[in-house]
């Protein structure tokens, strides 16, 4: 009975990273029995698999791990392909593909959007939107949206990669379809539309990631280039709207949430903190940042990385990679440091995730960092080289590209790729003789 017991509890403490930034899209990793930190010789690999070029990250569920990618063809032609490979092996367990158009589109590097697992099903979106339901256990599509062919979708430059969330039923998607069809709402098991919401008249809708909020009441969040919204996810109602433009069109990183707060940061015009009322249905400015400037910023200018929101601190990564640590309630800096992304430059980025008392950085040079946030300033533990950086990275950097691949933790491993391979590292203190 007690050996029983203990196999509960390790099935238990087990957490699998179904989606864009893990459970709840929020950038947190609950799992224990992790390396406190990494040894002299790097992790172990428990496998390597070729792929092709991409910057999607990989999701990771019932024992499988999802990838996608892309093969260039004739002019702009490509071929855009999911995988499944099994988590323990690495092992193809079945691909799917379908062809796309590249016309138009800068950093054509691939899917950007990281598979959604529901069950037996995933959803994955390509570069150019197509949106496709997918059977786990074989790849069979279920069914199937062409964004462009059945909204009226304009691709934006950077192309779509808004990844789809699921709510009960629901898979709500930022579509950019014409008239008001920004946001599209489908029956998960169908494909049939249930409810449309906002004007895409004079709006692109970014790149940012929508997520599900509890402020008051049930509430979905989209950050566009002209607004944060919040819908009701079953109706796909406004329940409140703060107007944000964003030069160039581009919201990217997630809102973080931690109730009542709501935080966006963009590149060029900064951060801005809502404050949720109670009934969830209206929202209040709490401060926001007074320069426009990503060079001479204030506050926190985020270009990709979603901010970490820890009691009543934020800690975040600016336009040319400095992790900063402000006050919660007025944004005030306390204090910086180029020390996490190495290289001060335009367009340094890094991922956060937080681990209990600890944060996993993954930054654009390969390189994974467990490290310690707090008010009194940055605490290092350890880091280790995990990938090759290898996408263009559209300004000049010292190693000449970049990994903008976010990865997945998941099951006390940590599964990255790049552009040539995704690879499964153990952090499992147990297998490194760690208690």
């Amino acid at each position: 009975m007690m050996r029983l017991l203990l196999m509960m509890a390790l099935v238990a403490q087990a957490e699998d990273w179904p989606e864009w930034r893990g459970v709840g899209r929020q950038g947190v990793w609950r799992e224990t029995g992790l390396l406190a930190r990494f040894p002299e010789g790097g992790l172990r690999v428990k496998w390597r698999r070729e792929v092709k070029a991409g910057y999607s990250g990989p999701a990771v569920a019932n024992g499988r791990v999802f990838v996608m990618d892309h093969e260039r063809g004739a002019g702009t032609a490509a071929t855009e392909r999911v995988m499944a490979l099994d988590e323990a092996t690495g092992r193809t367990l079945w691909s799917r593909q379908w062809a796309a158009d590249y016309r138009g589109l800068d950093y054509h590097n691939g899917p950007r959007a990281t598979p959604t697992v529901d069950g037996d099903r995933v959803y994955v979106l390509g570069a150019m939107g197509a949106l496709r339901c997918l059977r786990v256990t074989d790849g069979g599509e279920v069914w199937a949206k062409e964004f462009v062919r059945d909204f009226g979708t304009v691709v934006p430059v950077w192309g779509m990669s808004s990844a789809p969330i699921v709510d009960g039923g629901r898979l709500i998607a930022v579509v950019g379809g014409a008239g008001n069809a920004k946001v599209v709402a489908f029956d998960k098991h169908t494909g049939k539309e249930v409810w449309r919401a906002l004007s895409s008249e004079n709006s692109e809708p970014g790149y940012s990631q929508p997520v599900l909020i509890e402020g008051g009441r049930r509430q979905l969040v989209v950050w566009h280039a002209t607004a944060i919204d919040s819908l009701d996810p079953e109706t796909g109602r406004v329940l409140w709207s703060h107007p944000f433009r964003i030069r160039m069109n581009t919201p990217i990183a997630t809102p973080a949430w931690s109730e009542p707060h709501l935080l966006v940061s963009g590149f060029f015009d900064g951060a801005r903190m809502m404050e949720v009322r109670s009934d969830g249905r209206s929202a209040r400015l709490l401060w926001a940042s007074d320069s426009q400037s990503e060079v001479n910023s204030d506050k926190l200018h985020a270009l990709m990385s979603q901010p970490l929101v820890d009691g009543d601190y934020v800690y975040g990564v600016c336009a040319f990679g400095q992790l900063r640590c402000l006050r919660r309630s007025t944004g005030e800096r306390v204090w910086e440091t180029q020390a996490a992304t190495v290289e001060r430059a335009r367009n340094v980025s890094a991922w956060l995730v937080r681990n209990g008392e600890r944060v996993f950085i993954y930054n654009d040079r390969g390189e994974l960092i467990v490290a310690r946030l707090r008010p009194e300033g940055y605490e290092e533990i350890s880091r280790v080289k995990l990938l090759k950086p290898m996408s263009t990275p559209g300004a000049r950097r010292e190693l000449q590209a970049v990994n903008w691949s976010h990865p997945a933790f998941a099951n006390r491993h940590v599964v990255v790729r790049n552009d040539e391979e995704v690879v499964r590292f153990s952090l499992d203190a147990a297998e490194y003789g760690e208690r």
